[in-house]
């Protein structure tokens, strides 16, 4: 294959356009699911619910470009032989780890409703945090597979990391504030009383 048999005007995929593809369908997966979970802190940022409504249709796109990048690899650079596929699945982990992280995203597309979500309840809450494992899947597969430089895979873990960092901060100080209930109740209800006290002296 040439490049110019893949040259549109100025645009070409290189001398390996397979490749090009692949790599491409790869980076926007991984740039969708970064985006998605983008979401919820700007919804908390901005108070909208924006942010929210989109996120569903982000995930999606997450799931079409994972399945085009496994597509252009099994028939454009395996020629459609699952067999080998099935063995890169045993023999190589980042690809056995981009496999279960695609498997992952199928039941969260299929419950992505809003139908399925008053259907499972609190359970769609916990079925929808595997997009957590699925991210951090996602991030080792492209380390995993790149041999040298690893900035842009190191780019996607750092962007990861702070995501979750910051759900991992927002929960913590939720279980602060939960835990401290409580104790503000009881120090509101001491000094509502100890300011009443005068007053019933009064009267008495």
């Amino acid at each position: 294959m040439t490049a110019s048999a893949f040259r549109i005007g100025r645009f070409t995929l290189g001398a390996d356009p397979v490749a090009a593809l692949l790599h491409g369908c790869g980076h926007w997966a991984l740039n969708f699911l970064i985006i998605t979970l983008c979401m919820t802190p700007l919804r908390d940022l901005s108070g909208s619910t924006l942010p929210l409504r989109l996120r569903r249709m982000f995930g999606l796109f997450v799931l079409f470009y994972a399945v085009l990048h496994l597509l252009v690899y099994l028939i454009l650079d395996q020629d459609g032989k699952l067999g080998v596929l099935w063995q890169d699945i045993i023999k190589r982990p980042y690809i056995t780890i981009g496999m279960l992280a695609l498997l992952l995203l199928v039941p969260l597309a299929a419950t992505s409703t809003r139908w399925a979500q008053r259907r499972l309840g609190r359970r769609w809450v916990r079925l929808h945090r595997l997009v957590y494992l699925i991210a951090v899947l996602g991030v080792c597969h492209y380390w995993w597979q790149v041999k040298k430089d690893v900035t842009e895979p190191r780019q996607y873990a750092i962007a990861l990391a702070l995501l979750l960092g910051y759900r991992l901060w927002k929960q913590r100080r939720g279980l602060i504030r939960f835990s401290a209930a409580p104790f503000a109740r009881l120090r509101a209800a001491l000094l509502a009383g100890f300011r009443s006290w005068p007053s019933q002296c009064k009267d008495r």
